[in-house]
């Protein structure tokens, strides 16, 4: 475990080419990453797309420890995100790799570009599911409640382990 390290979840998902070998690739990008450690991960989730018409995606979720700020963890997903193909054309579109910041020990961060918590985190059971998985009593710092009782209160029904 890494000194003074931040308990961090992060969200992953892809739903173009191969997406099993691009999410595996991504944790790997991670793990070779100076300052963050994968603590656990998730199962693979197969799970129906948001937004437009589009394939299934490939969900799932990692607890990190890292040591950097949220900014530059934001930023070391954005470069992973580029480095397998990802390009942003379309709001909720399909994606080789997409990877989200979901929860920062109990920071709560409003910046124009990272909100901490991910502000539609508990609405998404593509999320919660797998991250109920790996950490099911963090406690979401703005409701105060555990991610396992969040997930109580929404339709999972398009979530299917992989």
């Amino acid at each position: 475990m890494l000194n003074n390290a931040a308990r961090t979840a992060i969200a992953l998902g892809s739903n173009i080419g191969n997406s099993q070998g691009i999410l595996a690739g991504a944790l790997e990008a991670l793990a070779q990453t100076s300052g963050i450690t994968i603590e656990a991960k998730s199962s693979w989730y197969r799970t129906k797309a948001i937004g437009p018409t589009q394939p299934d995606y490939l969900n799932g979720c990692a607890i990190l420890l890292v040591q950097m700020s949220p900014q530059t963890l934001l930023e070391q997903l954005l470069t992973i995100e580029q480095k397998f193909g990802r390009e942003r054309q379309e709001h909720w579109g399909p994606r080789t790799l997409d990877l989200d910041l979901l929860l920062y020990d109990d920071l709560i961060l409003h910046q124009p570009n990272l909100q901490i918590p991910h502000p539609r985190m508990t609405e998404r059971a593509f999320v919660l599911v797998p991250l109920v998985e790996i950490a099911p009593d963090w406690i979401d710092p703005i409701s105060q409640r555990v991610i396992r009782d969040l997930l109580l209160e929404i339709d999972t029904n398009d979530v299917h382990l992989f």
